[in-house]
Formats: structure tokens, C-alpha cells, sequence
């Protein structure tokens, strides 16, 4: 048929090995199962207009296998296979319209539920002896977690197999053939809409874009010049959640946590991965350097942690600290060599396993060419569902952001710096990111011993709730600092002046 002939005939080998891998995918369920018992989930975005015609060509391609050439020709114009439609209040027009016409042109028996999507599947699987059902899903879909090309339906859900022929395909591979087969597409596609949900969580791909110095109405480019797939989902308008600092103990920092509950107070963790860390062949330069660029943007550290370079030792880490504060940092074990853990220590954490990505692998073949053969290809694995490619033009390859976890691959301080910027960057850009005032600090020496300020110190701190009040020597001989610090700094400055009043005159002395 012209879907088999449009691929078969194409230039694009990557194309025509996915083609052909979902076409087996698809002849295998229709071996499995009878046409009575197999659908079609339908719901007019490009993915499954795109399964709709693998299934088209694979449902011929089928039945040439089981008859004679002439039954093929026949076959063309027909498509038994049951479809199933979720028609929502908040779904977007044009997708309906797409959704009735092309139900229209190819025949499709259409099951038009009005329900939630498990309540309608209960309803009709009950009516129908359906025992698999056909899935647009592709991996970095939340959907897509855990999910092979044949996977039972989950526990509590109605009984069925989901099939998966084009999990393994990335955006890019979509819109190749969609463009290669030229077949019809949503509309919304071509008014820069690459990622289609609700009509309440949708809106154009910022980045298609088209500028425009007259203040006019806003064009874009269609979905298919977006240069990289994995920020389909940039035009998906993001629900503000509430961060989950606060999970601390009931003073942290000289903070209560009220305080931290009050939204003026976000908290990171810093992991360092590494035995040699531990062993103390090499120093940690980093979390310290990191500690402070966390301040300089209001971000409270609650934590600077090492672990081995062990699976289990980063998981067990990164669990911990990933639900206790708003972000969590992790550097070291990023590599392909034995030790390299730490990628797969997050994806541990979360549950989740690691897959190929096809859009990171292509970012490390520019960076090491023709070494990115063999095991090395093991570097483009990632984190299955849960990853997201932090992209800027100084990155030669971008940053890992899985959830609220953050993977650096700096390996020195000026490494470090950049990626600190870029990161900062593109997390602002994302809306990912929230930039609070900077803390401001005060410090004091005196030559008073520890034991005469101590009593003072302590009454301070239960006046001052919201300052941070420490004390530390550079020496054992070297005059006592006390550091205030917060983000108030009338208030730095009335703690200080109190400390002083308990002394005499000059005894105490500014030192930043």
C-alpha cells in the first residue's frame, strides 16, 4: 500500500528501521489476537495519527502473509479494526474536527466514550471481548515508564494488553514519516503546537517562535522545524506546585520552620559522588563553591553529602534528599567507566529504569564522533520517563534534570561556573527555577574566649530566630568569628548590636 511504499522508497534509513521493527510489533498482536479482539486508541495528536497508519499498512501487510495478492488490493480500503476516541469538554476543536474527518476518509469503526479514560475502558471492555489495544505511547511519555512493546494493563485497571509499536521512537522519527508518507495532520501543528493536551495546559512552542518587530499577533513555525525533539513539551503550560521545604528539623540555619513553610526559605542538597572522595585521594572543591551559589540566589543548603561510587549508596542518597527539599544537586560517577553510577543511582531512586535516548546519543556523537561506539553508547542511557535535557549554546552536551534532581558533569571549578550559568539559564527560562533574594551576611572577631561569649550567643539566638548565628576559629590562637547571617539585614544589624551591648566597648570588631 502507499504507507509500505512511501518508507520502503525514502532515503531515511533510521526511518525505515523503525518502521519496519513497528510493522513486526503490529503483525505480532494480529497473530496473537483476532481483529474482533484488538483497537485502536485514537486521540487525533500526531502519535497516534502516526499509529493509525502503521496500522493501516501493517493490518495489509498482515494479510498478505495469510491470502493471496488480490485479497491485499481488497484490504486497502478497509480498516476492521475497532477505534477508541475519549471526546472531552476541554479538548481542542480543531482535534475533534481532525478526529471526525479522518474517521471518515479510512472507514474507522469509532467508539466515541464520553467517560474518564478508565471508566469509559471499563465500560467497554465489559461490552466487548477487546484483549489489546493499540498505544501511541514513546518513551519520555509520562505514560511511557516502565512499559515494554507488549505490557499488561496496570493493577486496578480494566484487564488488557497494551501494544507499543513506536515506544522506541523519538520526535523526530514521528514527524519523518508523517512528512515522508504525506498524510494529514492535525492543523494545530502547523500553528507551532508540538505537544497537544487540554485546551487549558496547551499553547504554542515558545521556541517556533517567529520574531516579529511590529507588536503584531504572533506566528510560528510549524511542529516539525523544531530542532530538538525532547522540548515538545515546552508549550505545556506547568501547574505551580508548592516547594517541600520545610521537611527540616524545627531550626535549620537559624530558621524556624514557619519560617521555611512561608515560602521565604527554598532548600537544596548537594551529593558528591566518588571513593576517592571518601578516601581522601582527591578534594572536593565543588560543594563548597556550589554552597555559595546556592546563597547568591537565595537558596538555603540543607546538606553536603559524599557517597561511594555504588548504585545502591547513590540511590539510597538521592531518595532521601529528592522528597526533603525543593532541589537536589549530584556531581561525580557521570561517565562510561565502571564507576560512572550516578545516572543510574537517580534513575534507582525514582523507580524508574534507564533507556536509550536517541536525542542525547546524537548530542554525544558530535562531542566524540566516531568514539561513541560500543559500551560508550551505553553513556546515551538514561532515566526512562522521568528525563529532561537542560539545552544552552555554551553546552556542547546538555545538563540532566530528572524531576527536581539536577546531574552536573563539572569535574573542577571553572567547569563548575559554567554550567552554573547555563543552568541557571535554562532553568529560568523553563519557569523551573525561582530566584529568591541573596542572603546577606555580617561578621565579627573578637579576642573574647568561647567560654565568655557562649551564654551570650545562646540568649541571642532565641531573639534571633531568623538569623543564622555561628562561631569558628581560623586557629586554635586566632581571634573568635561570629557570623550573622540572613536575608534581613536591619535585622543582621540589630543582632549584632545587641551581642555587642553585653561587652565592653571594642570588643568586638568588623571584619566584612
Amino acid at each position: 500500500m502507499e504507507i509500505d511504499k512511501a518508507v520502503r522508497e525514502c532515503d531515511d534509513s533510521r526511518l525505515k528501521t523503525k518502521y519496519t521493527n513497528a510493522i513486526y510489533v503490529i503483525k505480532r498482536a494480529l497473530a496473537l489476537y483476532s481483529i474482533q479482539e484488538v483497537a485502536l486508541s485514537f486521540n487525533g495528536g500526531k502519535d497516534s495519527t502516526v499509529l493509525l497508519h502503521l496500522l493501516r499498512a501493517g493490518y495489509v501487510l498482515h494479510k498478505a502473509e495469510e491470502s493471496s495478492s488480490q485479497d491485499v488490493a481488497d484490504g486497502e480500503n478497509s480498516f476492521p479494526i475497532r477505534t477508541i476516541y475519549f471526546e472531552t469538554p476541554t479538548v481542542f476543536p480543531e482535534i475533534n474536527s481532525f478526529t471526525y474527518e479522518t474517521a471518515a476518509t479510512y472507514n474507522l469503526q469509532m467508539d466515541i466514550l464520553r467517560l474518564d479514560f478508565k471508566s469509559g475502558l471499563e465500560a467497554l471492555l465489559k461490552a466487548n471481548p477487546i484483549r489489546a489495544i493499540f498505544l501511541g505511547v514513546r518513551i519520555g511519555d509520562p505514560t511511557a515508564v516502565g512499559q515494554e512493546q507488549f505490557s499488561p494493563s496496570s493493577p486496578g485497571w480494566p484487564p488488557f494488553m497494551r501494544v507499543n509499536p513506536i515506544l522506541d521512537w523519538s520526535y523526530r522519527d514521528v514527524w519523518a514519516f508523517l512528512l515522508v508518507c504525506k498524510v494529514r495532520y492535525c492543523s494545530l501543528y502547523d500553528q507551532g503546537y508540538t505537544s497537544i493536551g487540554s485546551i487549558h495546559d496547551t499553547v504554542p512552542n515558545a521556541l517556533l517562535c517567529i520574531r516579529n518587530d511590529n507588536n503584531s499577533e504572533k506566528k510560528f513555525r510549524p511542529a516539525y522545524l523544531l530542532a530538538d525533539g525532547r522540548l515538545e513539551r515546552s508549550g505545556r503550560v506547568k501547574k505551580f506546585s508548592a516547594p517541600v521545604c520545610g521537611k527540616l528539623s524545627s531550626v535549620c540555619n537559624g530558621l524556624k520552620i514557619e519560617d521555611l513553610n512561608s515560602n521565604n526559605m527554598l532548600t537544596a542538597s548537594i551529593i558528591a559522588v566518588g571513593d576517592e572522595i571518601l578516601s581522601g585521594t582527591v578534594e572536593d572543591k565543588l560543594g563548597s563553591v556550589l554552597c555559595r551559589k546556592l546563597h547568591s540566589i537565595g537558596w538555603a543548603t540543607s546538606l553536603l553529602a559524599v557517597t561511594r561510587n555504588d548504585i545502591d549508596s547513590v540511590a539510597e542518597e538521592v531518595e532521601r534528599r529528592k522528597s526533603t527539599n525543593d532541589m537536589v544537586f549530584i556531581y561525580g560517577g557521570v561517565g562510561p567507566l565502571h564507576s560512572d553510577v550516578t545516572v543510574a543511582g537517580v534513575a534507582k531512586a525514582f523507580g524508574v529504569r534507564m533507556a536509550p535516548d536517541e536525542e542525547f546519543e546524537e548530542h554525544l556523537r558530535h562531542l566524540i564522533a566516531e568514539k561513541c561506539t560500543g559500551d560508550k553508547n551505553e553513556m546515551a542511557q538514561l532515566p526512562e520517563g522521568i528525563t529532561e535535557l537542560l539545552h544552552h549554546e555554551q553546552l556542547p552536551v546538555p545538563l540532566i534534570k530528572c524531576h527536581n534532581v539536577i546531574i552536573l558533569t563539572a569535574t573542577n571549578v571553572a567547569e563548575l561556573d559554567l554550567q552554573w550559568h547555563c543552568l541557571i539559564d535554562s532553568l529560568k527560562s523553563n519557569g523551573d527555577l525561582v530566584l529568591m533574594a541573596p542572603f546577606v551576611s555580617k561578621c565579627l572577631a573578637t579576642t573574647l574566649s568561647d567560654v565568655e561569649v557562649a551564654q551570650p550567643l545562646s540568649k541571642l539566638c532565641l531573639q534571633f530566630p531568623d538569623i543564622y548565628i555561628g562561631g569558628y576559629r581560623g586557629s586554635r590562637k586566632g581571634p573568635l568569628m561570629i557570623r550573622f547571617e540572613g536575608k534581613d539585614l536591619s535585622r543582621i544589624e540589630a543582632a549584632s548590636q545587641s551581642l555587642c551591648q553585653n561587652f565592653q566597648p571594642g570588643a568586638f570588631s568588623e571584619t566584612e
